[in-house]
């Protein structure tokens, strides 16, 4: 995946974060839940990994169709 622009979005909720992380070009949406305490750093490349990994399997599964 191209280095591209993310929209990440947090809600604290307790001692976590539920994050909500979405691709702008594709429109491809991950969410996952991080430490309250986790930096912002941890989290947007968690963020981009998990995009990466999640747009990477749709591709690959595609590819696999007869």
């Amino acid at each position: 995946m191209p280095a591209g622009e993310i929209i990440i979005e947090t809600q604290r909720i307790g001692a976590i974060l539920r994050v909500a992380a979405v691709d702008v070009a594709t429109g491809t949406e991950v969410m996952f839940q991080a430490p309250a305490t986790a930096s912002r750093a941890s989290i947007d490349r968690l963020a981009a990994d998990k995009l990466r990994y999640v747009m990477k399997k749709a591709a690959t599964s595609k590819d696999e169709r007869p």
